[in-house]
């Protein structure tokens, strides 16, 4: 999931350095040798130690840079681990339960109602499977899609109320556990799929991460040709030092071999990814007083589409 980056930069950057090094190797050896002759030009001593002075800071820059890298390929190099146990994991429970559930229709006689129960459990494991794949096939086309300047208009309403009737069909919970309140007429900027995706995200995890009572607000507004969406929640929140690190690629909050909750780390790095190409912004708050987390959206507002 990572784009390709080019490796010119890195490789310039390591012949600067061995470059300045061997001048400054070689500048020193020319001090010496000066100095064991018994040289008494000024004018050269000033002249080697300005330029070993320029070396040895590009030198210091230079080092600083590579461990900078270091260190981001390093927690690059963890989230990506947490990215393989945690799809690993969402590909291995549902295709153990089907595999189960399946051998015992297979193996022994079933009566009709625990055939239908079985019947249903498969589905939706199939259904998560099938999530899983499509957010997946999200995260690479927004990856690898360039922002194009549309003038797409998305009315809120209709697309906030789909939205909640999916997932809460996806998690078995009452309609009634999202609340929306948003006007009639509020409309951003952008394509409807983008759109939907920020905030089938935003609402999915709102539900998922608050059940078994989960209790979701979601209320629109404009002012000063913005729409501001908010999605709070009832969940354990997120601490006060990991809400922008919640938006990166493949973060997720605690160990994935010891988490319950299904995921990727893919779902709010979408979400930034899609506000930032529809020219929005996106952040993370936590509830004065409650527990829970406050997803904030801000969009350009559009006119609604006659």
């Amino acid at each position: 999931m990572e784009p390709r980056r080019s490796l010119g930069w890195p490789i310039l950057l390591g012949v600067v350095l061995i470059g300045s090094l061997v001048a400054l190797t070689v500048g020193w050896v020319l001090v010496s040798i000066a100095a064991a002759l018994g040289s008494s030009n000024a004018a050269f001593y000033w002249a080697v130690l300005g330029v070993g002075v320029a070396l040895l800071v590009v030198v210091l820059a230079g080092v600083i840079v590579y461990l900078a890298l270091t260190v981001k390929a390093i927690a690059l190099s963890q989230r990506q681990s947490n990215f393989i146990d945690s799809v690993t994991h969402e590909l291995k429970s549902p295709l153990a339960s089907l595999k189960l559930y399946l051998q015992t229709l297979t193996r022994r006689s079933v009566p009709a109602e625990q055939q239908a129960d079985f019947h249903r459990f498969m589905l939706q494991d199939v259904e998560r499977l099938d999530g899983l794949i499509d957010h997946l096939l999200d995260a690479a086309r927004t990856l690898h899609r360039r922002p194009s300047a549309t003038e797409d208009v998305t009315e809120l309403g209709p697309l906030l109320e789909s939205v909640r009737a999916a997932v809460t069909q996806r998690h078995a919970a009452a309609e009634d556990c999202v609340r929306i309140d948003c006007g009639p007429g509020l409309a951003v900027k952008g394509r409807e799929t983008d759109v939907e995706i920020v905030f089938r995200n935003l609402i999915d995890n709102a539900v998922k991460y608050s059940l078994p009572e989960p209790a979701v607000e979601v209320t629109a507004a404009a002012a000063n040709g913005r729409v501001t969406v908010r999605v709070a929640d009832n969940g354990p929140g997120i601490p006060l030092a990991r809400r922008t690190a919640v938006f990166h690629r493949f973060v997720r909050l605690g160990s994935e071999l010891e988490r319950s909750t299904p995921g990727t780390g893919l779902g709010l790095f979408l979400v930034r990814s899609l506000v930032k190409q529809l020219r929005g912004k996106v952040s993370a708050k936590g509830r004065i007083g409650q527990p829970g987390s406050i997803f904030e959206v801000e969009l350009p507002a559009a006119a609604q589409a006659p």
